[in-house]
C-alpha cells in the first residue's frame, strides 16, 4: 500500500492530491493513508502536507528504496519478483543465498547501501560505504551443465560495462575474470557463488559492487591508488537507482542471450572491451604466481596465459596485475 500511496504522489507531482481522492483512489482510510506517509517520510521522501489540500511530493530520496528502482524498470525478470532492501547489512550475498536456498524465484533482488562484510577477490575486503555504491545481489537459476557457471560472470562483466557507458559515458573496461577498470582503476567487482549438484544448478547467486559516488577520502587510504567511482572519473553524481534499473535491464539482455544463443556472443563482445589481453601480465593465485603474455580466453572463461618459455598456462582464476614489476 505504500508503494501505491508514492505511485499516485508521483503521477501527481507538482500539484497536491486531497486525502479524500487518495482514500477513494486506493480504498483505505485516512489514518491508514497518514501512517504510509509517515514511513515515506522515515524513507527519505519530502511530502508536504497542507489542511484541506492535500499531500504533494516535493522530493525524493537518493536511496536504492525498491520503489525507486522499480519506476520505470523494463525487465521480465529482474527485479520484478521481490526486492530486498537493507540500509545496513552485512553482505547482499549472504541474504540472496539464503532466500535461493529457500526457493525464491530467479530475478529475487538484494540490495543494501552499505555492506559491512562485503568481500572482493581472495577474500580481501570491498569497501562498501553508506549511500554511495551500488551493491546489489541477484538469485539465478539457468538451466546449464555446472560447469558452464563461470561463464555467467563474464556475461554479467559485458552487461554492466555497457550499462556503465550508456548511462554515464565511462568507458569501464574489463580485467579478468571479473573487475571493471576505469583508468586503470576498479570501478566494479562482480562475484558468483553457486550451488549445484553433480548435473545440474539449483540456484547461483551474481554479486555486484559499484562505486558510484565515492569520494577520494570514502577509500581506505590503502585503495585510492587502485580504486575510483564514477564520480570521480564524470565529475557528476549518478543517479544510483537509475543505473540500478540500467544494469538490471543490460544483464537480463545479455543473459537471455547467453541462455538462448550460447556463449559465443558474450565472450566476442568481452574481449572488444577486454583490458587484459594482449598485454604482459602477473597473475596470483592462492599459492603461486604466474607471470606472461595474456594471449587468450577460451570458450570456458578460462585465461590462456604464454609462459616466457613459450609454453601455455590455462587459469581458471586469479588476481590480474596488468604491469609486471
Amino acid at each position: 500500500m505504500k508503494e501505491a500511496v508514492l505511485r499516485l504522489l508521483k503521477k501527481n507531482r507538482g500539484a497536491y492530491v486531497s486525502g479524500e481522492e487518495i482514500c477513494k483512489s486506493l480504498q483505505v482510510t485516512r489514518t491508514a493513508i497518514w501512517k504510509h506517509i509517515q514511513a515515506l517520510r522515515e524513507d527519505g521522501y519530502e511530502i508536504e502536507a497542507r489542511p484541506r489540500v492535500g499531500y504533494q511530493l516535493t522530493g525524493t530520496p537518493d536511496r536504492l528504496n525498491p520503489e525507486e528502482i522499480r519506476e520505470g524498470l523494463s525487465t521480465r525478470i529482474m527485479g520484478q519478483n521481490k526486492i530486498f532492501y537493507y540500509s545496513t547489512i552485512s553482505s547482499t550475498n549472504k541474504i540472496a543465498q539464503e532466500e535461493g536456498q529457500r526457493g525464491c524465484a530467479e530475478g529475487t533482488l538484494v540490495v543494501a547501501e552499505e555492506q559491512t562484510g562485503g568481500r572482493g577477490r581472495l577474500g580481501r575486503v570491498w569497501s562498501s560505504p553508506r549511500y554511495k555504491g551500488i551493491f546489489l545481489s541477484l538469485v539465478l537459476r539457468p538451466l546449464v551443465n555446472p560447469a558452464q557457471v563461470a561463464q555467467v560472470t563474464m556475461v554479467a562483466s559485458v552487461a554492466l560495462a555497457m550499462a556503465i557507458r550508456t548511462e554515464t559515458g565511462v568507458v569501464a573496461g574489463i580485467k579478468w575474470p571479473n573487475d571493471l577498470l576505469a583508468h586503470g582503476k576498479k570501478v566494479c567487482g562482480i562475484s558468483a557463488d553457486l550451488n549445484a549438484e553433480m548435473d545440474r544448478v539449483n540456484y547461483l547467486v551474481l554479486g555486484a559492487g559499484i562505486n558510484a559516488n565515492q569520494q577520494p577520502e570514502d577509500f581506505p587510504v590503502e585503495l585510492r591508488d587502485t580504486a575510483t567511482s564514477l564520480k570521480i572519473e564524470t565529475g557528476r553524481r549518478v543517479d544510483r537507482a537509475k543505473l540500478t534499473r540500467a544494469c538490471l535491464e543490460s544483464f537480463e539482455h545479455w543473459y537471455t542471450l547467453w541462455l538462448d544463443g550460447g556463449f559465443g556472443t558474450v565472450l566476442s563482445s568481452w574481449k572488444e572491451m577486454s583490458v587484459s589481453l594482449n598485454c604482459p601480465v602477473r597473475i596470483h593465485t592462492l599459492n603461486k604466481s604466474w607471470e606472461g603474455w595474456a594471449e587468450d580466453i577460451d570458450v570456458d572463461g578460462a585465461l590462456l596465459l604464454r609462459l616466457p618459455n613459450g609454453e601455455m598456462q590455462r587459469l581458471v582464476s586469479g588476481e590480474v596485475s596488468l604491469r609486471l614489476t
